[in-house]
């Protein structure tokens, strides 16, 4: 987890559940104006959606080496309340990712960051609440 392979992608509802979500949901919507123009072609492309998630690690923060602890202590110190139950609340909403806590005895409480590659893995970083 150092170096390029540490590309933290915080799971925060704003970039990942509403952009999973809103594809469903927008197209199911009825169009409000069926003889709209498309948009052109050099109108910004919406972000790349978050990969399917294939394989969950979860990870203790203290059993990381202590150089990536410290850089995701860093990491964690910018972060919001309001991030972080986002990121909870991701978890939650992922069947695949809340049963890999329950596993281990843990929850989306215990969930301190996450991280999914372009292959689809994803790492939970926990530190047991308590």
């Amino acid at each position: 987890m150092e170096g390029n392979s540490m590309r933290m992608i915080i799971l925060a509802a704003a970039a990942g559940a509403t952009l999973v979500l809103a594809g469903p949901v927008n197209a199911q919507a009825p169009s409000t104006n069926p003889a709209q123009t498309p948009p052109p072609a050099s109108a910004p492309q919406s972000p790349a959606q978050v990969p399917a998630i294939k394989t969950v690690s979860v990870v203790d923060l203290d059993e990381l080496p202590e150089a990536t602890k410290g850089q995701l202590n860093q990491l964690l110190a910018t972060r919001t309340a309001d991030q972080l139950e986002r990121l909870r609340q991701a978890i939650d909403t992922a069947p695949v990712a809340k049963s890999a806590l329950e596993a281990k005895g843990l929850s989306s409480r215990d969930v301190v960051i996450a991280q999914i590659d372009d292959e689809g893995e994803l790492t939970i970083i926990t530190k047991k609440a308590g």
